[in-house]
């Protein structure tokens, strides 16, 4: 099981990184965050589905301009990531938390109606600041 966590509204790294630390039993595969002025977010990761090192997170979109933390699982996510790749979308990774990204930018918040599983994830928009 892996481990997100968050904050908003200042930037503290020491603060965003001891978050991470506290919830290293439930993710030892990796730990990262990412620290804005605004938004921190951080993941602790258990490798399940995807072991490469390309579906660590927070995961990026190909533009860096959206950034993801997931737990959970998506059980239709290959069904999902088939339509995506119809609407011409590229994936590096064989994971469920690519396929939420990209359907996040494919259909914004509506994404979630799509998803089948038990999940928990937030996005930070780097354009929107949000």
């Amino acid at each position: 099981m892996c481990g997100i966590v968050g904050f908003s509204g200042f930037k503290d790294d020491s603060l965003i990184s001891e978050m991470c630390k506290s919830l290293n039993h439930r993710g030892p595969d990796f730990s990262s965050y990412l620290s804005t002025e605004n938004i921190s977010i951080g993941h602790t990761r258990l490798a399940i589905i995807d072991l490469n090192k390309a579906a660590n997170q927070p995961m990026a979109n190909s533009d860096n301009s959206l950034f993801i933390v997931f737990n959970g699982e998506i059980y239709n996510f290959k069904e999902i990531k088939s339509d995506l790749i119809k609407n011409n979308h590229f994936f590096r990774t064989n994971s469920d938390t690519e396929v939420i990204l990209k359907a996040y930018e494919e259909w914004g918040e509506d994404c979630v109606e799509r998803f089948n599983g038990m999940f928990a994830f937030a996005i930070y928009d780097k354009i929107n600041d949000h």
